[in-house]
Protein backbone atom coordinates (compact mmCIF):
# COMPACT_ATOMS: atom_id res chain seq x y z
CA UNK A 1 0.00 0.00 0.00
CA UNK A 2 0.91 3.34 -0.96
CA UNK A 3 -0.44 6.46 1.00
CA UNK A 4 -0.83 8.79 -2.48
CA UNK A 5 -2.78 11.76 -1.45
CA UNK A 6 -2.68 13.76 2.06
CA UNK A 7 -4.43 16.96 3.16
CA UNK A 8 -6.09 18.33 5.95
CA UNK A 9 -9.23 17.03 5.13
CA UNK A 10 -8.76 13.46 3.40
CA UNK A 11 -5.74 11.06 2.85
CA UNK A 12 -5.90 8.43 -0.47
CA UNK A 13 -4.20 4.99 0.31
CA UNK A 14 -3.37 2.74 -2.99
CA UNK A 15 -3.49 -1.20 -2.71
CA UNK A 16 -1.94 -2.57 -6.03
CA UNK A 17 -3.15 -5.96 -7.12
CA UNK A 18 -2.53 -8.98 -5.31
CA UNK A 19 -2.73 -12.13 -7.51
CA UNK A 20 -2.82 -14.47 -4.27
CA UNK A 21 -5.62 -12.62 -2.90
CA UNK A 22 -9.27 -13.00 -4.45
CA UNK A 23 -10.36 -9.78 -3.00
CA UNK A 24 -7.69 -7.90 -3.87
CA UNK A 25 -6.49 -8.81 -7.16
CA UNK A 26 -7.43 -6.06 -9.22
CA UNK A 27 -6.77 -3.80 -6.39
CA UNK A 28 -7.90 -0.66 -4.60
CA UNK A 29 -8.10 2.44 -2.95
CA UNK A 30 -9.31 4.12 0.87
CA UNK A 31 -10.32 7.13 1.16
CA UNK A 32 -10.53 8.91 4.65
CA UNK A 33 -12.18 11.37 5.18
CA UNK A 34 -10.25 13.02 8.45
CA UNK A 35 -12.92 15.41 9.54
CA UNK A 36 -16.23 12.83 9.86
CA UNK A 37 -13.79 10.22 10.63
CA UNK A 38 -15.36 7.59 7.93
CA UNK A 39 -13.67 5.71 4.92
CA UNK A 40 -14.50 3.55 1.96
CA UNK A 41 -12.14 1.25 0.37
CA UNK A 42 -13.09 1.11 -3.60
CA UNK A 43 -12.16 -1.73 -5.90
CA UNK A 44 -13.18 -3.54 -9.05
CA UNK A 45 -14.83 -0.78 -11.93
CA UNK A 46 -15.43 1.89 -9.60
CA UNK A 47 -11.62 2.15 -8.50
CA UNK A 48 -10.95 1.93 -12.44
CA UNK A 49 -12.55 5.06 -13.03
CA UNK A 50 -10.88 6.97 -9.44
CA UNK A 51 -7.73 6.20 -11.43
CA UNK A 52 -9.13 7.55 -14.65
CA UNK A 53 -10.25 10.52 -13.02
CA UNK A 54 -7.85 11.49 -10.57
CA UNK A 55 -5.14 10.98 -13.88
CA UNK A 56 -7.25 13.95 -15.67
CA UNK A 57 -7.43 16.14 -12.61
CA UNK A 58 -3.39 15.67 -12.17
CA UNK A 59 -3.02 16.55 -15.64
CA UNK A 60 -4.52 20.12 -14.58
CA UNK A 61 -2.18 20.79 -11.75
CA UNK A 62 -5.17 21.41 -9.33
CA UNK A 63 -4.86 22.91 -5.60
CA UNK A 64 -5.53 21.03 -2.73
CA UNK A 65 -8.74 22.74 -2.56
CA UNK A 66 -9.80 21.12 -6.26
CA UNK A 67 -8.71 18.09 -4.95
CA UNK A 68 -10.44 17.89 -1.56
CA UNK A 69 -13.54 19.20 -3.64
CA UNK A 70 -13.24 15.98 -5.85
CA UNK A 71 -13.18 13.79 -3.05
CA UNK A 72 -16.09 15.08 -1.17
CA UNK A 73 -18.00 13.23 -4.23
CA UNK A 74 -17.38 10.39 -1.90
CA UNK A 75 -18.31 11.83 1.50
CA UNK A 76 -22.03 10.25 1.19
CA UNK A 77 -20.47 6.91 0.52
CA UNK A 78 -18.22 6.61 3.03
CA UNK A 79 -19.72 4.40 5.94
CA UNK A 80 -17.25 3.25 7.56
CA UNK A 81 -16.03 4.62 10.90
CA UNK A 82 -11.81 4.79 11.26
CA UNK A 83 -10.63 3.08 13.70
CA UNK A 84 -6.65 2.48 13.75
CA UNK A 85 -6.01 5.24 11.24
Amino acid sequence: MQMIYNSPNYCVVEFPPQANHLAMMSGGYEIVDKNTQREIFIDGELAAKFREHVQKLIEEEPSLEDVDEFLGQFDILMTQPVVLH
